[in-house]
């Protein structure tokens, strides 16, 4: 008996990046540094929580992004869980060509990843495994610290557009 595969899509990428844009995330900003000590970071929403014990949680990477190899090789990294007055942030470790560390106050971790200063929660991670998916590759994160600010509103994004909690 053949293996079973998925059917072709039957949508365009345009539809599935508008489709998947209806799930509302959190925003984050993952941060390690390279061998030599130099900062890394980038914008990110696809972050899950995977296992309590032990404590994991992944996000994913673009396989062409330009941090993959800092990132793939590094022993730690942190993933900063944005608050809703971190927008700034968000917009500028997305953007390419511009020095996204000026001005940004942050801690050094337990490992060496920088802490953002404000974050409404960061998980402090050993780079625990890698898996390759598509055009993606998902990255599980062992958490060996983890901190988060009590009553912090969270930044949200939908649509394609940023937004805060409004409770119901």
């Amino acid at each position: 008996m053949a293996p079973r595969k998925a059917s072709p899509p039957n949508f365009s990428p345009r539809e599935f990046r508008a489709s998947l844009g209806m799930f509302a995330t959190g925003v984050t900003i993952v941060t390690a540094r390279t061998a030599t000590g130099e900062l890394v970071g980038l914008t990110a929403n696809s972050f899950n929580s995977v296992s309590l014990q032990p404590p994991l949680v992944l996000w994913s990477l673009a396989r062409t992004a330009g941090a993959m190899a800092v990132l793939s090789n590094a022993s730690h990294y942190a993933i900063n869980i944005l608050a809703a007055d971190q927008k700034i942030l968000a917009e500028r470790f997305s953007s390419k060509g511009v020095d996204r560390w000026a001005g940004v106050t942050f801690t050094e971790g337990v490992s060496g990843a920088p802490v953002l200063t404000g974050a409404a929660a960061t998980f402090e991670c050993f780079n625990r495994s890698r898996y390759e998916e598509g055009d993606h590759v998902i990255f599980v994160g062992e958490v060996e610290h983890c901190t988060h600010r009590a009553g912090a509103s969270p930044l949200l994004f939908h649509g394609a557009r940023y937004y805060t909690e409004h409770p119901l």
